[in-house]
């Protein structure tokens, strides 16, 4: 059940205009296969935080305090892309003795912020 959770999220926000990145480096292989429903919402309420509140180089937390899963979320970088502003965000979680840390990009289109791979930062 969790994985189809987690795969769902994966979807939808993969099939954002975007969003051509899988967020494999926030929901892929490792601490976020042990992740309960909670944990996935206090994440993504950590995401959403991270980017919409944290200044640069400022580590964010998160934890299940049921569970003990969590992690850290860190703006390494603002920048501009395609005229929407975007983030680079180090995203460190950890679960059942399972850790990750991968850096993913993230823009404000429409108001929402999308996944944006490296390779798209790369096109003009």
């Amino acid at each position: 059940m969790l994985r189809l959770l987690v795969v769902a999220v994966a979807v939808a926000l993969a099939a954002q205009p975007a969003a051509a990145q899988s967020p494999a480096p926030l929901f892929g292989k490792g601490p976020a296969e042990r992740f309960t429903k909670e944990d996935n919402r206090l994440f993504l309420e950590a995401w959403r935080k991270t980017l919409d509140e944290a200044p640069e180089n400022q580590p964010m937390t998160w934890e299940n305090p049921e569970t003990k899963h969590g992690g850290e979320l860190t703006v390494m970088r603002a920048f501009e892309w395609r005229g929407h502003p975007c983030k680079e965000v180090r995203v460190r979680n950890q679960a059942d003795g399972r850790k990750s840390d991968s850096l993913t990009n993230a823009c404000r289109v429409d108001g929402k912020w999308r996944l944006v791979s490296a390779s798209q930062l790369k096109k003009k």
